[in-house]
């Protein structure tokens, strides 16, 4: 997947920097408590969010990928980690996380400790807003992996975490070339 990303991270850029994001930001901003004021972006990629964010909130930056780091710095950006969220290592930081499809690269065996990760990350009354490809395959695909959710999996998942879901929807996808549903959920953490 970090291969796939390296050799074609200029067309990915291209591709999805200019996305309206706007329905899916709303379902992520309600929900941030009136004073929040750091945001990480979980999986940048083009940097197309962190940009957006960062006009209203200070953001972090975490990804896999070297080539979207680099980016993402030459975009002005700040905080940019070079990591992969299975070994995010924040504690209490954050206001709001917003992985947007993303996570949907990891292993369904590796998602449980991940969003466990982000809990520790999110301050008190802290949201996770993350979106996966609808469905269930997991699997290899054009050479990435994937881990396709719907509700059902998705909640036995994170049974095991102190996470609240506070919104759920599918949407279409924002690329228009692209016929696929996106499903979409927003977590608080719940102490």
């Amino acid at each position: 997947m970090k291969n796939f990303y390296s050799l074609h991270s200029n067309g990915y850029i291209e591709a999805t920097k200019h996305c309206d994001m706007s329905v899916q930001y709303n379902l992520f901003e309600e929900q941030l408590e009136e004073n929040a004021h750091c945001i990480l972006d979980l999986g940048f990629g083009s940097g197309r969010d962190s940009l957006y964010f960062s006009r209203k909130y200070e953001v972090y930056g975490v990804d896999i990928t070297k080539e979207f780091c680099e980016h993402a710095k030459s975009l002005g950006l700040k905080n940019i980690y070079h990591m992969r969220a299975q070994d995010l290592n924040f504690v209490d930081q954050f206001d709001g996380i917003w992985a947007c499809a993303s996570l949907l690269h990891i292993p369904s065996c590796e998602l449980l400790d991940v969003f466990k990760r982000c809990y520790r990350a999110l301050k008190e009354k802290g949201v996770l807003y993350c979106s996966f490809k609808y469905g269930d395959f997991e699997g290899y695909c054009n050479d990435r992996y994937f881990t396709d959710m719907n509700m059902e999996r998705f909640k036995s998942l994170i049974a095991p975490t102190s996470f609240e879901i506070v919104k759920e929807c599918i949407t279409l996808d924002v690329r228009p070339e692209r016929d696929e549903k996106w499903l979409n959920i927003v977590l608080k953490k719940i102490i």
